[in-house]
């Protein structure tokens, strides 16, 4: 018995090590700095208290509306990335032809890079030779050609539309797996009682699928409030800050040299992704009353 248990710690210790020197560790620094002054200017770190928080929630109106876009962002997205993966789930679960080839065209963009998605991206909606603009003008639309990456009401827009489109196949893929797990025994039944394909999809197929729509919650409103790289490859934050959120100002503050207020900003992020997880899960489940 004692063996047995040491067996598979022995496996899981080297793993343990790693993730503790090389993520948790550093996390539990950067909390620690986020207290401090910590900047390139000069070689002393002084503790400040919550001076950065302070800083943060009560006179940076900035910083809160970098912590506004990113909770829009990872909300928004979310169900964007959920409610069309599904539609796309049950269209390729159905009978129809090419099938197939159309689960991997919507599939394929999530195995590209984020960078490569967002130059792309940013060269089609450039506002005079970007593609989106010629084709509309070329059509006729010309007042649906826009300045979609610099105009202040467009570009958060655009940034999150350019993200789900990335990112939604992944959610289709996975839910198509987990219907096709569903015994069809299940289906049979309902129809011999009468049940429609709508009802069939509320009561037998939707309470099934639970448990993956709880994961895929969970991680995209984790990719959401850790974005960045799309963000940045697309618009840099801009224009002004209108797409900014947390982890630009991270990245912002610490190219700055104002390492305590980029640590205070991660610091933020870590409570913000512990605390919501936790409690989408507990609801999710039916442990916390809605």
């Amino acid at each position: 018995m004692k063996d047995q248990k040491i067996y598979p710690i022995a496996y899981i210790l080297p793993v343990l090590v790693i993730f503790f020197t090389f993520s948790f560790l550093p996390g539990l620094v950067s909390i620690g700095y986020s207290f401090t002054n910590w900047n390139s200017f000069t070689d002393e770190v002084d503790f400040i208290g919550m001076e950065n928080y302070k800083q943060i929630f009560l006179e940076g109106k900035q910083y809160l509306g970098y912590i506004k876009n990113t909770f829009v962002f990872a909300v928004v997205t979310t169900i964007l990335k959920t409610v069309i993966g599904f539609l796309f789930a049950l269209l390729f679960t159905s009978n129809i032809k090419g099938k197939g080839i159309h689960r991997t065209i919507i599939f394929s963009p999530q195995v590209m890079s984020a960078l490569i998605v967002s130059l792309v991206f940013r060269a089609m909606l450039q506002p005079t030779r970007g593609f989106l603009n010629v084709f509309l003008r070329s059509i006729g639309l010309d007042f649906l050609a826009k300045s979609w990456l610099t105009d202040l009401s467009l570009a958060f827009p655009s940034v999150m539309a350019v993200d789900t489109w990335k990112g939604v196949g992944y959610i289709m893929v996975v839910l198509i797996s987990g219907m096709q797990s569903i015994p069809p025994e299940y289906y049979e039944a309902a129809a011999v009682d009468g049940a429609t394909g709508i009802q069939r999809v509320h009561y037998i197929m939707l309470p099934l699928l639970k448990p993956i729509f709880i994961s895929c919650t969970v991680l995209n409103l984790t990719y959401g409030f850790r974005v960045f790289d799309i963000v940045y490859a697309l618009t840099g934050g801009g224009p002004g800050y209108a797409t900014s959120v947390i982890n630009t100002a991270v990245f912002k503050s610490f190219s700055d040299g104002n390492y305590g207020m980029g640590s205070a900003l991660s610091s933020i992020l870590f409570v913000f992704l512990m605390a919501l997880s936790y409690f989408i899960i507990k609801f999710q489940e039916g442990k916390v009353e809605s």
